[in-house]
């Protein structure tokens, strides 16, 4: 098995810098919201900001917590020629990390799902609208947006297989979406045991 080259470590590395940038937090705080980890679930993405009533920050914080995971795959390829999936699924993979532990914040961020399909549409666009149509559906049919995100990134894996990656083995961005999936997975623990016991709450809904 050869060795990761540097190079793809090097970009993994600013990914991770570029996803834990919080634009819940500074957004919110611009706006004269305070600070958003003191508000609702405490949570720093799109969701949580909606839960303030300030509907354009919130819209503000999805795109750009999705455009922050588009912009560290991009860079990747477009600074690794010689190893360009390879460094687009690190970057990937660190972007959401970033996202999700971010250093700043002593490691608290947010859930990564914009971030999430960001770097997804990123990877493979077909696979990335797919996401988000599931995501969008769930979210709407069900009113929960945790519901939407658990079941497109359950989804996103067996997506990307399909559409890019067939054997699963013979590119990088399948394991790199199953990464991905598991931390947003991971990260959504307490809104599985809401769902489960049916209290989550409903969009627009304060949580208690």
């Amino acid at each position: 098995m050869s060795a990761i080259p540097h190079n793809v470590i090097l970009y993994g590395a600013i990914a991770y810098f570029l996803g834990s940038i919080p634009f819940g937090l500074l957004l919110t705080a611009a706006s004269g919201g305070g600070d958003i980890r003191k508000i609702g679930s405490g949570n720093i993405g799109a969701t949580n900001v909606l839960r303030t009533g300030k509907k354009g920050i919130a819209a503000a914080t999805l795109l750009l917590d999705a455009l922050k995971g588009v912009l560290a795959v991009l860079l990747a390829a477009h600074l690794c020629p010689d190893h360009t999936a390879e460094a687009m699924a690190a970057a990937a993979f660190c972007a959401v990390l970033g996202h999700c532990f971010p250093i700043w914040l002593g490691f608290k961020g947010g859930k990564g799902v914009a971030s999430g399909l960001g770097v997804i549409w990123a990877l493979s666009w077909p696979v990335g609208l797919a996401a988000s149509i599931l995501w969008l559906a769930v979210a709407r049919f069900s009113r929960i947006s945790s519901a939407g995100a658990l079941t497109a990134f359950l989804a996103a894996p067996l997506l990307m297989i399909a559409m890019v990656g067939s054997p699963p083995l013979a590119s990088p961005f399948p394991i790199a979406t199953l990464g991905i999936s598991t931390i947003i997975w991971l990260r959504h623990y307490s809104n599985i045991i809401r769902l489960l016991n049916g209290t989550e709450p409903r969009v627009g809904q304060q949580k208690s």
